[in-house]
């Protein structure tokens, strides 16, 4: 009696477990052969305004950490120069090598830009803009503003960055502190 209760619970287990198996290997399959997601936006974009919204698009990337993002606008032989007295880099994988041993040490990374211009000239573009950066770096909180000048082209219908070009500004001087009277003579 009680053999025939556990082969018949059993029976039961794998008449039930029988179709969801078979739909799991067929949602399997599904998820294999789904098409890539088409990312063309439907309305055409302006190579101009395509070109910003990339720039706007790295920098969120650059802000949060998201290399993989990042790695969506630059191209594999991009040059980049740094603020820094130090030689370019060349290729995205010592590019991203840098800014990961860099982001280890910045914190609440904030990037702002302003005053942004571009230019389109048939499959090459270029940008240039101010941003102010404040965050901590190494534990102390800092603050730099600089210029960046990014030449992109267009491969595959994809801006690509192929030269991004930062450099630091220096801070504003202090303001002139007012001269004391000359002492009066008695």
């Amino acid at each position: 009696m009680i053999r025939r209760l556990v082969l018949v619970t059993l029976a039961l287990t794998l008449v039930a477990a029988w179709p969801a198996a078979g739909q799991k290997q067929k949602q399997s399959q599904q998820k294999q052969a789904a098409p890539p997601k088409d990312e063309t936006p439907l309305v055409p974009v302006a190579d101009d305004q395509a070109v910003d919204t990339a720039i706007t698009e790295m920098l969120g990337a650059w802000q949060i950490g998201d290399v993989e993002m990042m790695r969506k606008y630059y191209a594999d032989n991009v040059i980049v120069v740094s603020g820094l007295w130090e030689p370019p880099l060349i290729g995205l994988d010592k590019y991203i090598q840098a800014y990961q041993r860099q982001r280890e040490r910045v914190h609440g990374a904030q990037l702002n830009r302003s005053n942004s211009f571009m230019r389109v000239q048939g499959n090459e573009a270029w940008a240039v803009y101010q941003w102010v950066f404040t965050g901590e770096v190494d534990g102390q909180p800092t603050g730099y503003r600089g210029h960046t000048t990014l030449i992109f082209e267009k491969r595959n219908g994809h801006w690509l960055i192929i030269v991004n070009h930062t450099s630091l500004a220096d801070a504003p001087p202090p303001p002139p502190q007012p001269t004391p009277p000359p002492p009066t003579k008695p």
